[in-house]
């Protein structure tokens, strides 16, 4: 389904091209990789492909406004030992790995990821990572994070399952990944026995952006997963210009639903360093999740959040369907109508 919004994505497509030294500027800030899969479904004559928009380097990210930050969701804030952010009593991430198969170019940890980045755990942290979950009883869930990762081998990646899977007040574990999306070639029957364990209830989260992302070749890596009895869920992250408008989310979230994925959280973009090209207003995001819901079954409706800036948290932003008035309650329907509650 196109993507609408027209005026804008003109006027930026008669921009200047970016110079060779710019790109190369970005290239030594920020790390660059695309895989084969997302290549291949670039189409090299439109200047706004949805897919190069996300991967392919970008001059506007060496433009940093001011409150733009470089942890902009305190991480930082909360991590009490290596690997771990420790925001919410009863649920922790635990950040394996700090590169991934593809870099988007919005990505909140773009100072963190990537082969200068923070690096992969070495076995002396894992262990200080996982004691500390081990100490904390509160700890419900971890969430598997980075950097991404599936880039790991199924032998690591089962080996931190069952080290996990042993402490006895942790119940899920929640890996978030790009890859079936972008590497699906990786997700092999070995990668998903790994992070499966009869002692933990495994979840995959899986993070796509617009609907050509769900390949055939990506549907099978979901198949995988979901056969063995994984639950999937999904986030997306609302960007400018390629996916802010309610029918190419619409699409997406149907791709995802079709594919066994239940569509979870949809991201209002964080303020990382050279992201504001890729940035809508609250007002526009609120209205594109408010026609999404006129447009598509309530299985197909993600929950719009923002990451509040200084490591407070995620909070729900959409429009409220309820509101007080002098005779009590009124719900809005999804004409936009009021009624008594």
């Amino acid at each position: 389904m196109p993507i609408t919004g027209s005026p804008r994505m003109s006027a930026r497509s008669t921009a200047a091209a970016p110079s060779d030294d710019a790109l190369a500027r970005v290239a030594a800030r920020y790390a660059v990789a695309i895989t084969p899969d997302m290549e291949a479904l670039i189409d090299p004559l439109d200047p706004l492909d949805p897919i190069a928009l996300q991967f392919r380097p970008d001059a506007r990210e060496l433009v940093t406004l001011a409150d733009e930050h470089p942890d902009p969701i305190g991480d930082r804030a909360h991590a009490p030992v290596a690997g771990i952010v420790h925001r919410y009593p009863d649920r922790c991430l635990l950040k394996l790995v700090h590169v991934c198969a593809v870099y988007c170019r919005y990505c909140f940890r773009r100072e963190m990821v990537g082969p200068t980045g923070d690096g992969t755990l070495g076995p002396a942290e894992l262990d200080a990572a996982i004691a500390y979950i081990a100490s904390r009883p509160e700890i419900w869930e971890v969430v598997l994070t980075g950097g991404d990762p599936f880039v790991l081998s199924p032998r690591r990646l089962h080996e931190v399952t069952e080290r996990l899977a042993a402490i006895p007040h942790l119940k899920v574990l929640r890996w978030h990944t790009r890859v079936p999306v972008v590497d699906p070639a990786r997700v092999t029957p070995e990668l998903v026995a790994a992070i499966r364990s009869p002692d933990a209830t495994t979840y995959v989260v899986l993070h796509a952006n617009h609907p050509r992302e769900l390949t055939t070749q990506a549907r099978d890596a979901i198949a995988l997963l979901a056969d063995a009895g994984i639950p999937l869920l999904a986030q997306t992250v609302l960007l400018k210009d390629v996916n802010d408008d309610a029918g190419t989310l619409e699409a997406l979230m149907r791709a995802l639903v079709e594919s066994r994925v239940r569509p979870y959280y949809l991201h209002h973009l964080d303020k990382a360093p050279g992201t504001a090209h890729f940035r809508c207003t609250l007002e526009r995001g609120r209205e594109i999740v408010r026609e999404l819901r006129e447009r598509a079954s309530g299985i197909c409706q993600p929950v719009y959040v923002l990451d509040i800036p200084g490591g407070h948290g995620k909070t729900p932003i959409a429009e409220s369907g309820l509101r007080e008035t002098e005779s009590g309650y009124e719900v809005r329907d999804r004409r936009g109508e009021w009624h008594p509650a």
